[in-house]
C-alpha cells in the first residue's frame, strides 16, 4: 500500500509525486487577474456596441450581443486559454501557477470547461466569495469548480533548493563506519533530507520538535540507535545514507562502463 501525504499524489502508475499546491493567497491573487482581464474585454465589447449602436445597430440585436459577450468572456475564453496553455492563463503566469489534474496530470478541454462554467457561478454570480469559502476550507485551495473538474492549482516556480554534502557530525563518526541503516521509505528519506536542507530557517522550537520526530522514525531502521541528540543522528543518518547510494551508484557506473570498455 502506498502512503501518501497530503502534497502528494498518486499517478496511475502507483507513483507518489511531492508536489507543491499554489497557496490560497496565490490563487486568489491570480483569479483577480483574470477576472480584470475579462471584465477589461467586456467594457471593451460595450463600447463597440454603443459605438455600433450611434452607426445604426438594430436596438433588437443589442441584447443578444449582450448575451454572446457575457459567454465568450467567461466560459469561453476562459476555456480556450486554459486548453491551449495547459492550465496556464495570464492571473495564474503572474503569480507563478497553474491548473492540472488531481493524479498530477496536464488539464486538457473537459476541465477547462467545467471549471469555466461553474466559474460562472462561484466567481461571477458571487462575486468571487464562492470560491474563496470553498478555498479556505480545502486541503489544496481547490474551488468548487476544481473539486467538480478534479483539478488543483499547481507551483511552478518552487524555491531552489541548496545544494548540501551531508556530512556525519563528529561526536557520531565511530557510530557511523559501524552502522546498520536499512532501506529507507522514499517519503521518510524526503523529509529528512529536507530536514537537513532547511532546518537553519527553523525556529528553534519547532527544529527541535522536527528533529526529535524525524528521529524517532529514522530510529526503527537503524541498528544500533546512538545516544544522541536527535538533530545529530538524523544528520548522521541522512549522511551514512548519501555517502552509501553514492558509491553504490558509482560502483554501478564504473560496472557499466567497464562492460561498455569490453
Amino acid at each position: 500500500m502506498v502512503d501518501i501525504g497530503q502534497d502528494e499524489v498518486l499517478t496511475g502508475e502507483a507513483v507518489a509525486l511531492d508536489v507543491q499546491p499554489t497557496g490560497f493567497f496565490l490563487r486568489a491573487l491570480g483569479a483577480f487577474i483574470d477576472v480584470v482581464v475579462a471584465a477589461g474585454l467586456a467594457i471593451l465589447f460595450l463600447l463597440s456596441m454603443m459605438w455600433w449602436g450611434g452607426a445604426g445597430l438594430d436596438p433588437a440585436v443589442v441584447p443578444i450581443l449582450a448575451i454572446a459577450m457575457v459567454v465568450v468572456v467567461t466560459v469561453v475564453i476562459p476555456t480556450v486559454v486554459e486548453t491551449a496553455t495547459r492550465g496556464r492563463s495570464l492571473g495564474k503566469l503572474a503569480v507563478g501557477g497553474r491548473i492540472v489534474r488531481s493524479d498530477g496530470g496536464a488539464a486538457g478541454f473537459r476541465q477547462a470547461l467545467i471549471r469555466a462554467l461553474v466559474g460562472v457561478l462561484e466567481i461571477w454570480m458571487t462575486a468571487g466569495a464562492v470560491a474563496a469559502v470553498t478555498g479556505a476550507f480545502t486541503p489544496r485551495s481547490q474551488r468548487l469548480g476544481d473539486l467538480m473538474a478534479g483539478t488543483y492549482g499547481e507551483r511552478t516556480r518552487a524555491p531552489r533548493l541548496v545544494a548540501v554534502d551531508p556530512v556525519v557530525p563528529p561526536a557520531l563518526a565511530a557510530w557511523a563506519e559501524v552502522a546498520d541503516v536499512a532501506p529507507l521509505s522514499d517519503r521518510l528519506g524526503r523529509r529528512l533530507g529536507q530536514f537537513v536542507r532547511q532546518a537553519e530557517q527553523l525556529q528553534p522550537a519547532a527544529r527541535a520538535r522536527v528533529a526529535r520526530e524525524l528521529a524517532a522514525e529514522a530510529a526503527a531502521s537503524v541498528s544500533p540507535v546512538p545516544e544522541a541528540d536527535p538533530e545529530l543522528f538524523v544528520r548522521a543518518v541522512v549522511a551514512v545514507r548519501f555517502r552509501r547510494e553514492l558509491a553504490a551508484v558509482t560502483l554501478r557506473d564504473a560496472r557499466a562502463a567497464a562492460l561498455l570498455g569490453d
